[in-house]
């Protein structure tokens, strides 16, 4: 593995190319999203529809000057609608044809958000290294998504470290680095449409890829964030969620 990414120059290395090319055609047919929404929910990521671009630059909701346009659900009940129910989701996707997807994190799945760059060199040194990955979303903002297995859910409910202790889905841009979405949070689940054109959120490793435990993951992201930002690791914080 190591020799299949190595030689890279910068973070314009093979490990991109080899993303690049190995990104989904996700077609832009009903067909195509419906499958790949059902796909999701086979794979236990619960969904909940979201809202979609509009023009200019703008979100399907009635919000003036939306500050996450066509990031959000549609419905303030999101966590309790989110579902894995197949029949509910191809209803969704058949009735509302543009509608974005979020999916429910701290239910079965987490989700490490990091800047794309620090990512790609994370992923880089995972693979090389024999780690288990799993599914992995790129975000054209600059963002890749790597989904993981939940922290579980402890006996007492005390123990949870829901994501409102960092911040809301809402104040991310505030929180450039290593988030992490656990209870409270949600995600764009692909295949997802962002504001401007050719902009989306896509899947670079599919759901074929087991979900793995944050913690086998957690360090390398964060040093690999730490040093996209030229700062130091705190290997001291980096065994709780960072940000929602």
């Amino acid at each position: 593995m190591s020799q299949e990414f190595g030689g890279r120059t910068g973070l314009q290395g093979k490990l991109t190319q080899w993303l690049r090319g190995r990104r989904p055609k996700e077609a832009a047919d009903d067909g195509g999203r419906e499958a790949l929404l059902l796909a999701a929910a086979g794979a236990g990521l619960p969904l909940a529809p979201a809202a979609h671009p509009a023009p200019g630059f703008g979100c399907s909701c009635d919000r003036v000057g939306c500050p996450t346009p066509a990031r959000h659900p549609v419905s303030f009940a999101w966590q309790t609608q989110s579902t894995t129910d197949r029949g509910q989701i191809e209803r969704w996707a058949r009735h509302q044809p543009q509608a974005n997807f979020i999916t429910a994190t701290g239910m079965v799945h987490d989700v490490l958000d990091v800047p794309l760059d620090a990512g790609l060199e994370a992923m880089e040194r995972l693979l090389a290294s024999g780690i288990e990955v799993g599914p992995v979303a790129e975000s054209s903002d600059g963002r890749l998504l790597f989904f993981t297995l939940t922290r579980g859910t402890p006996e007492d409910e005390d123990e949870w470290w829901p994501c409102e202790l960092d911040c809301h889905p809402e104040t991310m841009d505030e929180h450039p680095g290593l988030r992490w979405h656990c209870r409270g949070s949600y995600v764009l689940v692909p295949p997802a449409q962002l504001p401007g054109e050719g902009q989306s959120v896509h899947w670079v490793r599919g759901l074929e890829h087991p979900l793995p435990d944050p913690l086998s993951l957690l360090e390398v992201l964060t040093d690999a964030c730490a040093r996209h930002a030229g700062a130091e690791p705190d290997h001291a914080s980096a065994a709780w969620p960072l940000r929602g």
